[in-house]
């Protein structure tokens, strides 16, 4: 498995309902990054005029933004994609605004805005950001698959619309503040492909590149939920197959594919580690395997970047 650069942030969040210190998976370059500082009356400068960081395509940043008590909806813009905060405390007392913003595979390499803006009463603030977009070297994969499951018949392309569809409508749902309380965990044991991100060959037709993790596992092997959340759907669509989408809050769903069994409903509160299903090799899928894919405000992110470390202290910038 390639090495991921992941990086967790673990904070003391009051007002919420989960008892234990919240800890959010994420990437960020802090020794890069400017501190945020946002005071009454200031207005947006130039572009990038208040600081810089970066992340790698497909990669996780946390943002913790210290502000006065008095602010409210804090929320992030980049490349048209909308990103969510929420307040805590920190161990000095402090208060912050936190996100988490997803650097979407696809993502154009270089630098590109990021807007942050905070209304307090009627009063609207900005502050702007570059974030450079450190490209990364996805692999090429060329698959050989029956004939039916790659050029789609009339019916089945209509079949397909409509689950795309279903999919697009699960994905926008946004539940204001995070579901879970502990570290994101791998969903299975098993062998993991490598493949997010892998521009896809199939039966030499290019195709869109792989948007999440494949884990191969022997068949009916239990699969867990990566964190804590709510199963929004549960589907058998023609390509991904059985599977169900979870919402953990602030724009996070974790999605699982290929499944031989689903063992959770529509609506279910489950909790990380519980099982939700088996491994199977349902739709188009060449062996038994989980494809197990993060979708971050619309971003295709890694997934194992929610998983691979963790930091004991949390990662916040202070006014300098």
């Amino acid at each position: 498995m390639e090495e991921q650069r992941t990086h967790t942030a673990q904070l003391n969040v009051p007002g919420v309902s989960w008892k234990d210190r919240l800890l959010i998976m994420a990437v960020i370059l802090a020794t890069s990054v400017f501190p945020v500082d946002l005071q009454p009356g200031a207005g947006q400068g130039p572009g990038g005029a208040d600081g810089q960081f970066s992340g790698k395509q497909g990669e996780v940043l946390l943002i913790t933004v210290p502000v006065e008590l008095g602010s409210r909806d804090v929320t992030g813009h980049f490349l048209g994609r909308q990103i969510p905060f929420f307040p805590h405390s920190d161990s000095n007392g402090g208060h912050e605004y936190v996100g988490l913003l997803g650097i979407d595979m696809l993502d154009p390499p270089g630098t590109h805005e990021f807007l942050l803006k905070s209304r307090s009463g009627g009063e609207v603030r900005s502050l702007s950001y570059n974030v450079l977009v450190v490209p990364a070297n996805f692999a090429v994969q060329r698959l050989t698959l029956p004939k039916g499951k790659v050029d789609l018949t009339p019916k089945n392309l209509v079949r397909v619309r409509a689950e795309q569809r279903q999919v697009k409508e699960v994905l926008s749902f946004l539940t204001e503040g995070p579901l879970w309380t502990q570290n994101f965990v791998e969903p299975v044991e098993g062998t993991v492909a490598g493949a997010f991100g892998r521009r896809r060959v199939i039966n030499g037709q290019p195709r869109n590149p792989h948007s999440g993790e494949d884990i191969s596992a022997p068949m009916g092997t239990k699969v867990v939920a990566t964190n804590d959340g709510i199963v929004r759907v549960t589907v058998d669509h023609f390509f991904s197959g059985k599977g169900l989408f979870i919402d953990h809050g602030l724009g996070l769903h974790s999605m699982y594919f290929h499944l031989s069994e689903v063992l959770v409903k529509d609506g279910e509160r489950v909790r990380r580690g519980q099982v939700i299903g088996r491994v199977g090799a349902t739709g188009r899928a060449t062996g038994p395997h989980l494809h197990w894919g993060i979708r971050l405000n619309g971003a295709r992110v890694d997934p194992y970047s929610l998983t691979s470390l963790s930091l004991d202290t949390p990662i916040s910038l202070s006014n300098r």
